[in-house]
């Protein structure tokens, strides 16, 4: 959608009586000042933790830009509850903001570019012509490399990031210039030494409650591995923190039998970004030659535990044919004691997809029971037997 097909960028953001936007400590600032810039418009609440989250990235970037003197500016669309609130958050953000009274100016920003979710950030040009819609995402895999964010900017980008991703190495990933080893508990693990193993880099954090439940199940599954002869020397999980500080990391690694990362910020933000981790806890295989296998080993991990080992895609294509065959045998609509409506089974292929299980919080693939009135989503396996009345189609 171009914003300039009816009327400017600089006309969406103005209201009768209003030909200003307002910086965080309160002055106003004149629309007229957006003029030659690039303009990221960014729709986001102070109550969405996703916006809690990616403000501080944004705003790197954008401090960042400042400093290179590169014409970019960003203006914030609020969905805040109050005008304490978002005096509060727009606080926090180094850019401008249409005021929080001006609630015509939001519906109709928010009606025009069709915004269902925040975060949410639209790149515009000069000229006022929308440029990316999914500023977020880019922001987060990119970050200031992606200014001017004009489409050939960002196929240069994915040309260069192929090009890693094709050439990449443990060693390449793992190792930086003053350090060329993992640790255990009680040592230091050269990353030589892991060269030929399948690893799975394990992206997590102390405060995450969702990673705390992941992190059990990991364990036991890590541990299944570990006690089976054949691939007991040949699979390794090397911990990633995503925790705010050394304490948290220390913390969290506790429960882990398997290797680390030493905490190093730095070291981190840059696998995330690489891996384009939007969320945690992440579980991404590696190869034996350090190449990507799959970014959905959580996925994998809770669809079919141990058995997903070594996680290939010849090893997941069998796992997903035998679980079709069994599918055929489950009901197609159940009634879940703690649901009310009917559910219904779905697959990957007829409506399903990647999914959060209602019952037991964990990520599921493939096969569910889905509520087409309200949502619901679940694992067959947590469905109950003694709490359910079966309805099996003839």
């Amino acid at each position: 959608m171009e914003a300039s097909e009816e009327m400017g960028l600089s006309s969406l953001l103005s209201s009768p009586g209003r030909d200003f936007l307002i910086s965080s400590d309160g002055s106003q600032i004149g629309i007229g000042e957006l003029e030659g810039k690039t303009i990221g418009l960014y729709f986001s609440a102070n109550w969405n933790t996703q916006c809690e989250s990616f403000t501080p990235v944004l705003a790197d970037v954008y401090n960042q830009l400042k400093r290179e003197k590169s014409p970019f500016e960003v203006v914030y669309v609020s969905s805040d509850e109050d005008q304490r609130s978002f005096d509060r958050f727009h606080g926090l953000m180094p850019w401008l903001a249409v005021p929080f009274s001006d609630l015509q100016c939001k519906k109709s920003l928010t009606q025009r570019f069709q915004i269902e979710a925040v975060p949410s950030l639209i790149m515009f040009d000069p000229n006022g012509e929308t440029l990316q819609m999914e500023g977020v995402e880019i922001v987060y895999r990119y970050g200031a490399r992606a200014f001017p964010f004009t489409r050939v900017r960002i196929e240069e980008l994915e040309a260069e990031e192929r090009a890693k991703h094709e050439s990449q190495t443990l060693e390449t990933l793992l190792s930086t210039n003053s350090r060329s080893y993992v640790i255990s508990h009680s040592e230091q693990v050269p990353i030589q030494s892991l060269e030929g193993k399948t690893i799975g880099l394990y992206f997590s954090a102390h405060h995450c409650p969702p990673c705390v439940k992941f992190t059990s199940k990991l364990v036991s599954i890590y541990n299944n591995l570990k006690s089976k002869n054949d691939n007991n020397e040949e699979f390794e999980i090397i911990f990633v923190s995503a925790d705010r500080d050394k304490e948290a990391y220390t913390e969290c690694y506790k429960a882990m039998p398997w290797l680390a990362l030493p905490y190093e910020k730095e070291t981190s933000k840059a696998l995330l970004k690489y891996f384009h981790v939007l969320g945690i806890p992440t579980l991404i295989i590696l190869s034996p030659d350090g190449k990507t296998i799959t970014k959905d080993g959580r996925y994998l991990i809770n669809l079919y535990a141990d058995m997903a080992y070594p996680f290939t895609e010849e090893r997941i294509r069998f796992l997903q044919e035998r679980l079709d065959e069994e599918a055929k045998a489950y009901p197609r609509s159940v009634n879940h004691v703690n649901h009310r409506h009917e559910l219904n089974l779905v697959s990957e292929g007829s409506g399903g997809g990647p999914f959060i299980c209602c019952e037991c919080d964990e990520q599921g693939l493939g096969w569910e029971y889905q509520c087409l009135e309200c949502g619901y989503e679940i694992h067959p396996r947590c469905i109950k037997e003694e709490a359910t009345t079966q309805k099996i189609d003839e």
